[in-house]
């Protein structure tokens, strides 16, 4: 394990990708900065290479509300077991085979808490892929099934009362009781799973 900053790990993912599709997972607790580090990876290899770099974010494959309420999940949604993981894996070995033209892939819109399907293509020039998620580094249950579609392995690594800062800022909305809920029944809770559940990264990235 390897501490890395962005610049980096940015030239560590392009030499990797030189010569065809290489796959980097970045994995954090809740409120880490994920979507932002993957964001900004995929620009700035982007602005070297147009159309070389594209996200593909683990969120598009929550389960919807219409299969979490009548399994009593819905209170838990961002847990492990509210996420089709079996999909999400083979949607990798299909983006990492890479055969077709273009690929759609779900991508979830936090502002209405759905997955909209198809909403980003991934296109055969995409060499360096970038997958971002809580879990998928986890070396528990079906989770395993995705690591060998990996090439490169990041962890985020944030201590623990800013995660909290961070998530308090972004619940803020809610009524104390659902805020209380959010933070210490499941989103903190499932950054410490994910803390002492990942296997060991290749790199980590401080913040």
């Amino acid at each position: 394990m390897r501490t890395v900053d962005v610049a980096t790990l940015k030239a560590i993912v392009a030499e990797r990708g030189r010569e065809g599709r290489s796959i980097t997972a970045i994995a954090g607790p809740p409120g880490a900065g994920k979507s932002t580090l993957a964001e900004s990876l995929a620009a700035a290899l982007e602005a070297d290479e147009p159309g070389s770099a594209a996200v593909f974010p683990m969120d598009g494959y929550h389960f919807d509300d219409l299969v979490l309420v009548p399994r009593g999940l819905r209170p838990r949604k961002g847990a492990p077991e509210t996420f089709d993981v079996s999909g999400f894996a083979h949607m990798l070995g299909r983006l990492r085979a890479n055969r077709d033209a273009e690929i759609a892939v779900p991508v979830f819109d936090r502002s209405i808490e759905i997955a909209r399907a198809g909403a980003r293509m991934i296109p055969r020039s995409v060499r360096h892929l970038i997958v971002e998620g809580n879990y998928i580094l986890l070396g528990s249950g079906e989770w395993h099934l995705l690591h060998r579609h990996y090439d490169t392995t990041v962890m985020i690594d944030v201590p623990e009362e800013e995660l909290r800062r961070r998530l308090a800022e972004r619940w803020k909305d809610l009524d104390a009781e659902a805020f209380a809920f959010k933070m210490d029944v499941n989103d903190m809770p499932n950054g410490r799973l994910v803390r002492t559940e990942s296997i060991m990264p290749e790199f980590v990235v401080r913040q």
